[in-house]
């Protein structure tokens, strides 16, 4: 991991993009509304780093640790975070549209109305995380372990779940219109004034069947 100076951060994040920041050290830091779109930050560190409202589409947190990172209304469009750790992260209105984060650890993060429209987040691990009122349309939820989590109005039109983990999860009063539970584990559940209209249940039929 890259240690650098207070100034080679600050003239380092100053250069024309895109920056290639592959294992830099940046816990801890203050680097609210910054701009690192396009840029390479795999194998980063991240961890507690203050990140509200920075412009972060189309870059890459490859196996970067974004532990307890503030992300607050983040722009990560396209974003890829493939394998990244970003447990107890704050995402709270991150756009994350077609972001990929497949496998990556979400434990105990806040993504309370973020959008992840279209992202993928396959075999990612969000036990605990908070998702009230957010946007999984159309996400690419396969394998995704979201045990005890809170889903509290979440959108998950036609999200794929196949094979998701949902045990004791607070799915009350979501859209699952059109999603795809086959083989997902619902054992605990609350499912609460949800809608399931045209949903694919675990067994495989089809909920107006």
């Amino acid at each position: 991991m890259s240690t650098l100076t207070s100034f080679q951060i600050y003239d380092l994040l100053n250069r024309p993009r895109p920056l290639w920041l592959v294992k830099i050290d940046l816990s801890d830091l203050a680097l609210l509304a910054i701009d690192l779109s396009h840029c390479d930050l795999s194998y980063a560190n991240l961890t507690r780093s203050d990140l509200n409202w920075s412009n972060l589409m189309h870059a890459v947190f490859t196996k970067a640790d974004l532990k307890m990172a503030n992300l607050f209304e983040a722009h990560l469009d396209s974003g890829i975070l493939i394998g990244a750790n970003l447990t107890r992260a704050n995402l709270t209105r991150a756009i994350l549209v077609k972001a990929d984060l497949n496998e990556a650890t979400l434990v105990e993060a806040n993504l309370s109305r973020a959008n992840l429209s279209k992202a993928s987040l396959a075999n990612a691990n969000l036990t605990g995380a908070i998702l009230s009122r957010a946007d999984l349309s159309k996400t690419n939820l396969r394998g995704v372990n979201l045990s005890s989590a809170d889903l509290y109005r979440a959108n998950l039109f036609e999200a794929d779940l196949s094979g998701a983990n949902l045990k004791e999860a607070n799915l009350s009063f979501c859209d699952l219109a059109g999603a795809n539970l086959t083989g997902a584990v619902l054992e605990g559940a609350n499912l609460e004034g949800a809608d399931l209209t045209g949903a694919i249940r675990p067994d495989g039929v089809s909920q107006d069947s």
